[in-house]
C-alpha cells in the first residue's frame, strides 16, 4: 500500500523546497509528494510535506499562521531583500538599539507588503523570480498581511538583530526586513531565516533528510501524521452510520437531519460514528435547505 500522510521536515540551508520533494519521493517510493509554504534556499526549518493521498489536500488547506526567527542586517539593501542578492546600497550610520526596537515594533498589526520580485508568486502565469532573473520588473499589488507579534534582540554585531516573528500566511520576512531598514533610513536585508512553526507543526515535530536516510522503511512510514491534522481547525462532525454511507456515496446530508447549523461555504471534518476522519465536507444550499456534501475523500472503504 502506498504510504500516505503528513511529514514535517527540518529543511537545511541551500536546498530548494523542490529538492526536498524529490528526496522524499525516493525515500517513500511514490511520485505523489507535494509541500505547502515554500522555503527559499537560504531558509531553514519547518517544511510541511504531503505524501501519497495527502498530496491532493493542498488546494483545500486553511491558511495557517507561521513563526520565524530571522536575522535583520542593517546598513545594506539588495535586489533580493536578503544577503544572497546583489548589494544596491550601503550605509555606515546605524540607528541606536532603541530606535531599531521602536521601528520594528511599529510593524505589528495589519500591514501591507509589496511582494519581492525574487519570489515564487505568479503574475500572468509567470513566476516573479523567473522574470527578475531576466532583468524584468513588473508592478506588484500590495498584499494585506498580519504581524501578530515581533520580538527583537540585539547581537554582538551592531548591524545585526534577531527577530522572532509570528505572522499570517503569505508574509514575506525578507520584505519585512527591507521595510524596517527603509523606515530607519539605513536600509536592511534578511541575513538568515528559520521557520520555527507552521500552523500546528513546529521544529519539535520535524526531522532532517539525513535522519530519514538512516531509518528503515518502517520507521519512515511511522513518522507520517494523519491527514486530518491538516484540518484540525475545522469543526468535526461524527455521522451515524446511515448518514455516513450517504456522504460516502456522494449524497448531500441535510443539516436539519443531523442537527447542525453551519453557514453556507463553511468546511467541516466528516468522521464516522467512532470518530474516524474520512472526508472534508462543505455546506451548500439546496432546494430543501442547507446540507453538507463531501468534497474530498481521504479514507476509501
Amino acid at each position: 500500500m502506498e504510504p500516505s500522510g503528513v511529514l514535517i521536515i527540518n529543511k537545511e540551508e541551500g536546498m530548494t523546497s523542490h529538492d526536498v520533494v524529490n528526496k522524499i519521493r525516493r525515500l517513500y517510493g511514490t511520485r505523489r509528494v507535494g509541500h505547502t509554504g515554500t522555503l527559499d534556499p537560504l531558509a531553514t526549518g519547518v517544511l510541511t510535506v504531503l505524501v501519497g493521498r495527502a498530496a491532493k489536500t493542498a488546494e483545500y488547506l486553511v491558511a495557517d499562521s507561521k513563526e520565524y526567527i530571522a536575522t535583520l542586517r542593517l546598513g545594506i539593501t539588495t535586489d533580493t531583500e536578503d544577503i544572497t542578492g546583489e548589494v544596491l546600497t550601503r550605509c555606515d550610520s546605524i540607528p541606536s538599539p532603541d530606535q531599531v526596537t521602536s521601528a520594528v515594533k511599529s510593524f505589528e498589526g495589519d500591514i501591507e507588503q509589496i511582494p519581492p520580485m525574487y519570489s515564487a508568486l505568479k503574475v500572468d502565469g509567470q513566476k516573479l523570480c523567473d522574470l527578475a532573473r531576466k532583468g524584468v520588473s513588473v508592478e506588484r499589488k500590495p498584499r494585506h498581511v498580519t504581524i501578530f507579534s515581533i520580538e527583537v534582540s540585539p547581537t554582538d554585531t551592531p548591524t545585526d538583530y534577531i527577530l522572532r516573528v509570528s505572522c499570517s500566511s503569505g508574509t514575506y520576512i525578507r520584505t519585512l526586513c527591507a521595510d524596517i531598514g527603509a523606515k530607519l533610513g539605513c536600509g536592511g536585508a534578511m541575513a538568515s531565516l528559520c521557520r520555527s512553526r507552521a500552523g500546528d507543526f513546529s521544529l519539535g515535530n520535524a526531522h532532517t533528510l539525513e535522519e530519514l536516510e538512516e531509518m528503515s522503511e518502517e520507521e519512515r512510514v511511522s513518522l507520517l501524521c494523519p491527514t486530518e491534522k491538516l484540518f484540525l481547525s475545522l469543526p468535526k462532525i461524527e455521522l451515524p452510520e446511515f448518514f455516513e454511507k450517504l456522504s460516502r456515496s456522494g449524497c448531500e446530508v441535510y443539516q436539519k437531519k443531523i442537527r447542525t447549523s453551519f453557514a453556507v461555504g463553511e468546511r467541516v471534518r466528516l468522521c464516522s460514528a467512532d470518530g474516524k476522519f474520512y472526508a472534508l465536507g462543505e455546506v451548500r444550499e439546496y432546494e430543501k435547505g442547507l446540507a453538507i456534501k463531501s468534497i474530498k475523500m481521504f479514507d476509501i472503504e
